[in-house]
């Protein structure tokens, strides 16, 4: 009897951790990164102070608000855009929970607005 018992328990107790690490797999950890507020239809051609404009009529045709990296260019989808209202086209350090392609913005703070160079913005 002691001997089932014991199995069960272990069973039990195998089950439990397997379900918490499968749980824990869904969640994204918060970071950290800098880049340029823009939109899906523009991506990195978008990484301007000057992108402002653009981001508002692509987003208002029916692009998604976008946050591409200084670091490797890499373009996340929004998923809470009102998060990033007021910052179209701004430089910001973001901080929030990636999952693949998207990201849900915690906050947001206003970098330094020097242009990226060679950029320009062809939807004015």
């Amino acid at each position: 009897m002691k001997k089932l018992l014991f199995v069960l328990l272990a069973i039990s107790l195998v089950a439990f951790l397997v379900s918490m690490a499968v749980a824990d797999e869904g969640k994204s950890k918060e970071t950290t990164m800098k880049g340029w507020v823009t939109d899906t239809m523009c991506g990195a051609k978008g990484m301007s102070n000057d992108h402002a404009s653009c981001v508002t009529k692509c987003v208002s045709g029916g692009a998604k608000v976008a946050f591409v990296t200084d670091s490797d260019k890499k373009v996340y989808t929004v998923e809470n855009a009102d998060a990033l209202k007021g910052h179209e086209g701004h430089h910001v350090e973001l901080s929030g929970h990636v999952t693949g392609d998207s990201v849900h913005v915690e906050s947001a703070k206003m970098l330094d607005q020097k242009a990226m160079t060679g950029k320009d913005d062809t939807h004015k």
